[in-house]
């Protein structure tokens, strides 16, 4: 049976076990989440699709493990900031990738439109609103 991955994610848990989530709402969505796969840690993982006209309007950071982020569709400039407050900017077109490190934030921005894969360590996923 097929299933919406824009809408409804997919947890990645131990023993290579997978279940489809609820309908993704945003950052509130991260603590049920959680809650649901408690037993798999920080090992379990999250893989979601999304699709983007614009810039995001907000940062996140997983302090538990990295991201593995697939664009597969268009085009994205992935803004990572360090600890230290330096930033990197990752250009990423149809077919590339990037990771985005533990303890990293990041945003992107979007020139036109894409669709992007992300393959995240979920666990304990921040986020803070951008200001620019």
């Amino acid at each position: 049976m097929p299933h919406p991955l824009e809408t409804h994610p997919l947890h990645l848990g131990l023993g290579a076990k997978v279940s489809v989530e609820p309908a993704f709402t945003g950052m509130d969505w991260y603590g049920p989440y959680i809650a649901r796969h408690a037993a798999d840690g920080a090992e379990g993982r999250l893989v979601t699709l999304h699709s983007f006209s614009e810039d995001w309007d907000s940062w996140e950071m997983h302090p538990e493990g990295e991201e593995v982020v697939i664009c597969i569709e268009g085009a994205i400039v992935l803004v990572q900031e360090s600890p230290d407050g330096t930033t990197r900017h990752v250009e990423l077109a149809a077919g590339d990738c990037a990771i985005n490190p533990r303890g990293v934030w990041h945003t992107a921005n979007v020139a036109a439109s894409a669709r992007v894969l992300f393959i995240t360590a979920g666990w304990g996923t921040q986020g803070r609103p951008r200001d620019n």
